[in-house]
């Protein structure tokens, strides 16, 4: 009899803890979560697709290619100056050409100087393109940022994710997938430079 008892109070418990949790059947610490994120409105870009298609990433990108290009050409023009004055260097050492040691040791040091304000220039120049890249990076995510603001005051979403390839984002519905839209309004927010 006491087993009996025991059994009923347990499935009185039962009953009651299932209509406390909303009649659903499932545990209570999981209806306000389900309540919450019910109302979620979410949406994910890819952000492969910005950088290869939003106009200001390949203006930026293309103004990059160009100043590395630059940048490759003018040491490349130096260090072929470099190598013809060792090489006539070390021809005339050879020939003893030198009125004295003096003399070719002098001429040793102005090569070694070229040589070492080579160096510096390099970089120098490398250090301005990476500086000017972290630039052009923080510029095109607070365009793409400013621009989200205020694209989502009329949209309304609780949050929009970034997909990058196989990033953190491993699935999501296509339907959540607003990359196309953003892209359009980045477009035609941006008016390119003329090109020269």
């Amino acid at each position: 009899m006491k087993f009996l008892l025991n059994g009923l109070a347990a499935l009185l418990l039962m009953v009651l803890f299932s209509q406390c949790a909303g009649g659903s059947g499932k545990p209570a610490a999981e209806a306000p979560a389900q309540a919450g994120l019910s109302g979620m409105r979410i949406a994910f870009v890819e952000v492969d697709t910005l950088l290869a298609k939003y106009n200001f990433c390949i203006d930026l990108n293309e103004a990059m290619v160009k100043k590395s290009e630059n940048v490759r050409l003018t040491l490349n023009q130096k260090a072929n100056e470099l190598e013809k004055q060792k090489r006539e260097f070390q021809t005339k050492y050879q020939n003893n050409a030198f009125l004295s040691e003096e003399r070719a040791q002098s001429e040793y040091n102005r090569i070694a100087k070229l040589e070492q304000d080579l160096q510096n220039l390099s970089n120098k120049l490398q250090t301005e393109l990476m500086n000017e890249n972290e630039k052009n990076s923080l510029m095109l995510r607070d365009s793409i940022n400013a621009f989200l603001k205020e694209y989502n005051k009329s949209k309304g979403y609780s949050m929009i994710i970034s997909n990058t390839g196989f990033d953190n984002l491993l699935y999501a519905d296509s339907c959540y997938n607003i990359t196309q839209e953003i892209l359009q309004g980045l477009n035609a927010r941006y008016s390119s430079p003329a090109k020269k």
